[in-house]
């Protein structure tokens, strides 16, 4: 049995169908509509950057530093040397008594860092005793000298009456000359005791033996004191002098022999002294006067003396101030004389003995030199640069080595040494390009070149067949 479909149902669904396809249609035309809106937009922005003018690429010129430089020259130099050393006296002493007895003045000079001049009396001991003496000893000289006169007189009566008898020549015995001879000695005996109670009692007075001052008092008003016994000490303010010492190295800079002695002051090797006291450096000039005979067995060096005439005089010192001793010092010897050798500033001398160059086209470069003789304001080298080379004295770092610079003068900075040509950045594109326009034009040159050889060869033709033909009228 056929089932019959409902007229209804099918209408029904005829119209859902219409429906779907409606809505499906309206979703793709939409998608196309924004399909085609993007398309148009992606070309109208592209559109417009192409019609967009391009930047102009600007060309930054490299930026090239400028340092402090001088050229390095031959000059000639006194090389120095520079030790260091203690200075002290060259004549210090225990002031001591040569008698024994209280002392009974003090001299108001004689106190720590108190001035004397030779000859001043420092101490004085009780002399009553010496007086004493004295007396004692005139006396003595008296009755030696009556025992003489008397002993003469007696050999006077033995001799006139040995020749009253005339017996021939008398004898020595007979003429007293042993007892002559004893009260002679017994006289210049009772004359020496007379000095030495004179000496004694000179001695009661304690004098300065030299010019000085006083660097220690020990003995004081009333004290007894026994010869030899310490009164004080003292020392010489004629003149200072510093021990130092000299090694190998510092010999070969100076012409200081061992043993050396100098003949005079003005002969003699000038040295340099100087001290940083109370924050100002201290300068005193002085003269090698001799060295050491021997070695030092610890060290090996050789000692030379520095002097320094009246170290506490005004003029000793820049500025008056005295070369007193144990003060530790820095001498500069002066040394040898060296000619036509390359001198640098002192501040071109970097550490390891590095010199840094900038060369004729601004390039730095690092050197390492022989350092023959270095003071604070210059530096004498033996290799590694040559004269005319402009040494950097400005900061330079080991990375900066061969980076290019402006050199300027360090004594005038409108001056300028060494100015490189900037480069721009597109420079190696520029490089590229010319290599390829020469090549372009070496091309051109060559073909310019082929053709004319060509029109020279067919000229050189004609011109020998028109020879030919002359030739060949000729001979008809």
């Amino acid at each position: 049995m056929s089932k019959q479909l409902n007229p209804e149902l099918m209408q029904d669904s005829t119209q859902r169908a219409t429906g779907l396809l409606e809505h499906l249609s309206k979703i793709w035309v939409q998608l196309i509509s924004g399909l085609i809106i993007i398309v148009l937009f992606f070309g109208l922005s592209q559109s417009l950057m192409a019609l967009k003018e391009k930047p102009e690429i600007k060309k930054r010129k490299s930026s090239i530093r400028a340092i402090m430089a001088t050229p390095a020259v031959l000059d000639t130099v006194r090389l120095t040397v520079r030790v260091q050393g203690e200075s002290r006296a060259q004549t210090e002493i225990d002031l001591v008594p040569e008698v024994a007895g209280k002392i009974t003045y003090v001299s108001p000079k004689f106190l720590t860092g108190g001035k004397f001049t030779k000859g001043d009396v420092l101490y004085r001991i009780d002399d009553a005793n010496y007086q004493v003496a004295i007396i004692r000893a005139d006396a003595g000289v008296a009755r030696a000298q009556q025992l003489l006169t008397r002993e003469k007189a007696e050999s006077e009566i033995a001799r006139q009456d040995w020749e009253d008898l005339g017996q021939g020549l008398a004898s020595g015995l007979t003429l007293r000359k042993p007892q002559l001879l004893e009260a002679q000695a017994n006289l210049q005996s009772a004359q020496a005791d007379l000095e030495i109670a004179r000496l004694q009692l000179a001695r009661t007075a304690v004098k300065a033996p030299f010019n000085g001052r006083v660097r220690e008092k020990i003995a004081g008003l009333g004290q007894y004191v026994n010869p030899g016994s310490g009164l004080g000490r003292i020392f010489s303010s004629d003149v200072a002098e510093v021990r130092l010492a000299l090694n190998d190295a510092d010999l070969s800079r100076l012409d200081l022999p061992i043993a050396y002695v100098a003949k005079s002051w003005d002969d003699a090797p000038n040295v340099r002294l100087s001290a940083i006291i109370g924050g100002k450096e201290r300068v005193w000039q002085g003269r090698i006067m001799r060295t050491a005979a021997t070695y030092d067995t610890k060290t090996r060096s050789l000692f030379a003396m520095a002097e320094v005439r009246h170290p506490y005089d005004k003029g000793a010192a820049e500025g008056g101030y005295p070369l007193a001793p144990g003060l530790f010092v820095s001498a500069d010897i002066v040394g040898k004389n060296l000619s036509d050798v390359i001198v640098i500033p002192r501040d071109g001398l970097r550490p390891e003995s590095i010199v840094y160059v900038v060369t004729e086209e601004g390039i730095a470069e690092s050197r390492t030199t022989q350092v023959l003789d270095v003071n604070p304001q210059r530096a004498v080298i033996l290799s590694g640069i040559e004269a005319g080379e402009f040494i950097i004295l400005s900061p330079l770092e080991k990375s900066q080595v061969n980076v290019k610079f402006k050199a300027l003068d360090v004594n005038d900075p409108t001056i300028i040494l060494v100015e490189p040509k900037e480069e721009d950045e597109e420079d190696g594109d520029k490089k590229d390009d010319d290599v390829k326009f020469s090549k372009k034009e070496l091309r051109k040159k060559h073909k310019i070149e082929k053709q004319k050889k060509r029109e020279d060869a067919k000229k050189a033709k004609l011109a020998d067949k028109e020879k030919q033909k002359n030739a060949a009228g000729g001979s008809k």
